[in-house]
């Protein structure tokens, strides 16, 4: 196993995200199109949160979340903000951090993506699934 392999070989580069005056049904429609779970909000190319589908999903059921119905009801949407429902201020990495760094951060935090940030600016993100998709490739 590469013990010093750089994020930056499993990321996501240039990844889909939301302006941060764009709206929950903007962002509805790009998780549905590229089948994605995680949005990163920037304001220009600077990070300013994550947007998760799981995140929408809560919403949108309200009393009735059920996280594995795919379906969501957008009635909600004009209620909120994008600012409102997305994870603010989110953790974020370097391209050169290491993998085994990044799987730790990720064994201790609740985050399924983080952002990858260089010079400050939004350039990939990192999941769960490209991290055990790694792993497999080493096996």
């Amino acid at each position: 196993m590469k013990k010093r392999e750089p994020v930056r070989h499993i990321m996501t580069h240039q990844p889909f995200s939301l302006q941060m005056n764009m709206g929950l049904h903007e962002a509805e429609k790009l998780f549905k199109k590229y089948k994605i779970r995680h949005l990163p909000v920037v304001e220009g190319d600077q990070i300013k949160g994550i947007l998760s589908l799981t995140d929408l999903k809560r919403i949108s059921f309200v009393d009735a979340y059920n996280p594995q119905q795919d379906t969501l009801d957008p009635s909600v949407y004009s209620l909120f903000t994008l600012d409102q429902v997305m994870a603010n201020n989110p953790v974020t990495v370097d391209p050169n951090t290491s993998i085994l760094e990044v799987a730790e951060l990720f064994s201790k935090s609740e985050f399924h993506c983080f952002p990858v940030v260089e010079d400050g600016a939004l350039v990939g993100i990192v999941t769960t699934t490209d991290l055990i998709r790694f792993l497999i490739d080493q096996y």
